[in-house]
């Protein structure tokens, strides 16, 4: 067996989600199964255990064979698709190595952001520019993200999964070489747009390849278990390219996004499963696209899930690019207590996430984000307060930043898993048009800060604006908080 398909268990449940599914939770999910109108497939499994062997789940679940126009009898024994998925199946159990696959995957574009953090006020002296574009160099990778998605989500429907990360990856080394050598701030932005563009292959095509597999809960929990190591990111990432640049300078830690790169396009050269098989890849180039991105945005229930990931996104990005000018030329702290700090938050964001994941086990994802969102509204509302009054000085306004971000991760896994669950025949698509709108409404939010100030009361503000945006968008544009609405799972 080829070394790339060893160490990943391949049996699987295929099933086609309703596009109305929006209630899977612990209970709402097992309508969502039992609904699905689906066959059951079984691949060949190098390491699947015992107790992999189980009913159908809710969440283990990819389109069927034909996409939307399946036929509702079993694929390889001509049985109704209703006793299929009723039967008892071989599912597929993401164990720890899937999750570090598919975290350091979805990890790119943050490690490429966190690890040059403590950099930019650095970057602002070297190339001789102001703070506010030394910020842009972070805008312009997450801009060049939202086109990648665009472009490489299709192709991942077109081509399969593997060969549009490898490529991706490639060039993010390529592009982060030639970062480390740029004379001028001008081109430092053009190749981080590059940058951003080849990074999105990684995350993409992560997203794409849990739909392939899961949706509902399952998805939204292995979602938010990623996040024990896309943490890792703001845990350990700007105290790195801290250390790096004090010995070596803010283009040592370009060289270092290099190494990463090298290392992860290896790993997923041995160990990243194609999860998309020939049979259900979409024939055709920029129409076929087209036409899958048209009927995405017809779909007006997941345009405002999609938003919401990027609203929350929004709130991270305005403390990301705000707080090396807030906390270290604001209070004076040096980079190396700015990178402990960020660390500290950083345990915030992941224990958020494992919140998360514990939740959906119980509760519908849907009722998650309607609790999660005025409760998050409400932190940034008391982070705006301390900032305004300056009550307590910096550790009150340290702690209510942890908490912030402690409720920000509540969100985007449910969002992203209800999103993708309506459209799974075209799940490379759809979830590039999920990144896609993440990255692009965090890339127009989170330089505000520095536009309205820089300081605290302007990272605040902000925060709140995109807190208040998510909770309009999930009123107005969902049934969520419908007392009959689809949504209000039993």
């Amino acid at each position: 067996m080829p070394a790339h398909t060893s160490a990943i268990p391949q049996a699987r449940t295929v099933a086609h989600a309703p596009a109305g599914g929006y209630g899977s939770g612990a209970r709402g999910s097992a309508h969502l199964a039992a609904s699905a109108g689906a066959a059951t497939e079984t691949l060949p499994s190098t390491s699947l255990s015992a107790d992999a062997v189980a009913s159908v789940p809710s969440g283990v679940a990819a389109p069927a064979p034909g996409g939307a126009n399946a036929s509702a009898t079993d694929a390889g024994t001509g049985a109704p698709a209703d006793a299929a998925a009723s039967a008892p199946a071989r599912t597929f159990r993401p164990n720890a190595k899937y999750v570090l696959l598919l975290g350091s995957m979805c990890a790119l574009p943050a490690i490429s952001n966190d690890i040059y953090l403590p950099s930019l006020p650095d970057v602002a002296r070297d190339l001789g520019t102001s703070a506010t574009a030394a910020q842009l160099t972070m805008t312009a990778l997450m801009v060049g993200g939202a086109a990648g998605q665009l472009v490489i989500g299709p192709v991942s429907d077109r081509f399969g999964r593997r060969r549009p990360v490898m490529v991706g990856v490639a060039l993010h080394v390529v592009t982060s070489i030639l970062c480390a050598l740029t004379p001028g701030i001008s081109a430092l932005i053009a190749l981080r747009v590059v940058q951003g563009f080849f990074n999105a292959s990684a995350s993409v095509v992560a997203m794409a390849v849990i739909r392939d597999r899961f949706v509902g809960s399952d998805a939204s929990r292995l979602m938010s278990r990623l996040m024990l190591v896309i943490g890792v990111a703001p845990l350990f990432a700007p105290s790195i390219g801290g250390m790096i640049a004090g010995e070596v300078g803010w283009r040592g830690t370009f060289g270092a996004l290099a190494l990463f790169g090298v290392g992860l396009w290896v790993v997923v050269w041995r160990k990243l499963p194609e999860t998309l098989p020939r049979r259900r890849r979409r024939e055709g180039g920029l129409r076929t696209a087209m036409s899958g991105y048209r009927r995405l945005a017809a779909d007006r229930h997941f345009v405002a899930l999609a938003m919401l990931p990027g609203l929350g996104n929004a709130v991270l990005m305005s403390y990301v690019v705000g707080s090396p000018f807030v906390l270290q030329e604001g209070y004076g702290l040096s980079a190396h207590q700015f990178a402990l700090l960020f660390a500290l938050n950083g345990i915030g964001l992941v224990g958020g996430a494992q919140v998360n994941a514990a939740l959906v086990r119980r509760f519908a994802p849907i009722r998650i984000v309607r609790v999660a969102l005025p409760l998050s509204l409400t932190a940034c509302l008391g982070l705006l307060t301390i900032a305004l009054t300056g009550a307590g000085g910096l550790p009150v306004l340290l702690i209510g930043l942890w908490l912030v971000l402690a409720m920000v991760n509540l969100v985007p896994p449910n969002a992203s898993a209800l999103a993708l669950s309506r459209h799974g025949e075209i799940a490379g698509t759809a979830a590039a048009l999920i990144g896609a709108i993440q990255i692009g409404v965090s890339a127009l939010i989170s330089p505000l800060s520095s536009l309205l100030g820089g300081d605290a009361v302007a990272m605040a503000g902000v925060m709140v604006g995109a807190q208040v945006a998510a909770l309009l968008v999930l009123a107005l544009a969902t049934p969520a908080f419908r007392r009959r609405g689809a949504w209000v799972a039993a």
